[in-house]
C-alpha cells in the first residue's frame, strides 16, 4: 500500500482493528415461515437500501449473513471498480443474506458512516483493485485487503464530521446525477415511441387506416400488407468449420455486436466449431431471451451461439426497418406472447412459432422513409445524450474525489462545517 499524507493529529491503523469482517449473525428463533431479508447483487449501490423481502425457508451456508447497521460491499468486478455498498438498514426482524460475492463489514471502533465513504475512496478501491484475482474476466478482491489494509484515521469527532459533510454534499451531487439520468431516460422513452409509432403506423398521419386483424398492431396505413413471417424470413442454419471467425452476441440493449466490444463475463466456450454463421442483414435471435427484446439485425460478419437463430431476408422488408421492428415495444410484446415454456423468465421463441406472426410490410419506399426519419430525429437527440453522458461522469469524478479528499484529510474539518 503507497504511504497516504494525512494531516497532523490523525493516526494510520489497520482496518482490522477498527472493524469486523464477516461478523456473526444468529438466526435462532426464526420459523421456516418467517421473511428475512434476501439482498440481490443489483440492489448494492451507494447508499443505504430498503429491504427487499424473499420468502426464508432455510438459511444456506453459502450466503452471507449480515444485521442492520451493517456495511455490505460488492467483492467481484466491475462491482467492486464501480463502488457498489450499502449500508443495511430496515431489514426484515433486524437480519438479512446475500450472495457469497458480498464483504460483510460491522464498524467496532469507528463511525459507521466514515468507513462507509472510506471503503468509497480511491485510497481504498486502488489497492483493492491490486490484489484483485480470478480467471474468465470475473475477479475478486482478496479478503487480506481488509485484513491488513491501514486506513487513515482521525478522531470520533472528525470521522462525525467528515460523514456529516459527505452526506450533504453527495446527496446534493447523486441528486444532480439523478436529474441527468432521468433526461436520459425520457429522450430514450421518446425514441422508443417514435419507433413504436412510426413502423406500425408510418409517417403520414392522415394516411386512411385498415384493421389489421392483429391486436399489437391495430390499425395500419390501408396500402401496406400484412404477411406471415414464414413468407418474409428463412432460417440460415449454416455452421462454422473451426468456428475462426468474429463470435457475436445478441442482447436486448444493443442488438446484435461483436461481443469483443462488450463487458462479457459469462463462460466462453474454447471450441466454437458448429457455431451458426451470421452475415451483415441477417436477422439473429436469442432464443433464450427473445421476449425481452434480445434480437436485431447483424451489422457484421460472424457467428453466434447454436442456440439461437439466424434467419434471412426474403427481400420484401429491408434490413433496416426490421431493426427498427426489433426495437419497438409492441413487437416485442407479440414476440414474448408466442414465446413459449413454463416460467415467464425462460420462454424461447423457437423458428416455428416465429413463423406463424404476422408482421406489417410497408412499400419499400416508405421503409427507407422511415428509417430516415428515424435516424435524422436521434442525430439531433445524440448531441444531447452525449452532453448529458459527459456531465454525469464529471459528476461521479467529482463524488469520487470529493470523497477521497474528506477521508484523508485533504479538506480542514473547519471547511466542511461551513
Amino acid at each position: 500500500m503507497s504511504a497516504i499524507r494525512t494531516p497532523y493529529g490523525w493516526k494510520t491503523i489497520p482496518l482490522r482493528y477498527v472493524c469486523e469482517l464477516y461478523p456473526s449473525v444468529s438466526f435462532d428463533g426464526l420459523e421456516e415461515e418467517d421473511d428475512v431479508t434476501f439482498l440481490p447483487m443489483d440492489r448494492v449501490k451507494n447508499g443505504y437500501f430498503i429491504s427487499n423481502t424473499d420468502k426464508f425457508s432455510k438459511y444456506a451456508p453459502s450466503y452471507n449473513a449480515f444485521e442492520d447497521g451493517d456495511i455490505v460491499l460488492a467483492k467481484v468486478t466491475p462491482c467492486f471498480e464501480n463502488g457498489n455498498i450499502a449500508i443495511a438498514e430496515d431489514l426484515v426482524r433486524g437480519k438479512g443474506f446475500g450472495s457469497s460475492e458480498l464483504f460483510v463489514i460491522r464498524a467496532t471502533g469507528a463511525e459507521r458512516k466514515f468507513l462507509f465513504y472510506y471503503f468509497q475512496s480511491s485510497a481504498f478501491k486502488q489497492e483493492g483493485e491490486a490484489s484483485m484475482t480470478g480467471a474468465g474476466g470475473l475477479k475478486r478482491v482478496s479478503p487480506d485487503v481488509l485484513r491488513q489494509h491501514h486506513v487513515p484515521f482521525p478522531s470520533q469527532d472528525v470521522q462525525g464530521i467528515i460523514a456529516n459533510y459527505l452526506d450533504r454534499e453527495t446527496a446534493r451531487i447523486d441528486g444532480l446525477i439523478a436529474e441527468k439520468e432521468r433526461m436520459l431516460t425520457l429522450l430514450e422513452e421518446k425514441r422508443a415511441a417514435l419507433i413504436s409509432r412510426v413502423v406500425t403506423r408510418g409517417l403520414d398521419p392522415n394516411a386512411p387506416p385498415k384493421p389489421s386483424g392483429q391486436e399489437w398492431l391495430g390499425e395500419i396505413p390501408a396500402h401496406w400488407l400484412l404477411e406471415r413471417a414464414k413468407n418474409l424470413f428463412a432460417v440460415r442454419d449454416e455452421r462454422s468449420e473451426d468456428g475462426s471467425e468474429e463470435l457475436l452476441t445478441v442482447s436486448h440493449i444493443t442488438g446484435v455486436t461483436s461481443r469483443s466490444e462488450k463487458d462479457v463475463y459469462m463462460f466462453e466456450a474454447d471450441d466454437k466449431a458448429g457455431y451458426k454463421r451470421c452475415i451483415p442483414g441477417d436477422l439473429a435471435i436469442n432464443t433464450l431471451w427473445a421476449w425481452m427484446g434480445a434480437m436485431g439485425i447483424s451489422p457484421l460478419e460472424g457467428i453466434v451461439s447454436p442456440d439461437y437463430h439466424v434467419y434471412t431476408s426474403k427481400g420484401q422488408l429491408l434490413p433496416a426497418y426490421v431493426e427498427l421492428l426489433c426495437r419497438s415495444r409492441p413487437f416485442i410484446a407479440e414476440v414474448n406472447r408466442w414465446s413459449k415454456g413454463v416460467w415467464s423468465s425462460r420462454l424461447r421463441l423457437y423458428p416455428e412459432n416465429f413463423f406463424e406472426m404476422r408482421l406489417p410490410v410497408p412499400p419499400a419506399s416508405e421503409q427507407r422513409d422511415i428509417v430516415r426519419a428515424v435516424e435524422a430525429d436521434q442525430y439531433k437527440a445524440n448531441a444531447l445524450r452525449d452532453t448529458l453522458h459527459r456531465s454525469i461522469n464529471l459528476a461521479k469524478e467529482r463524488r469520487a474525489a470529493l470523497i477521497t479528499a474528506a477521508v484523508t484529510g485533504q479538506i480542514p474539518p473547519g471547511q466542511m462545517q461551513n
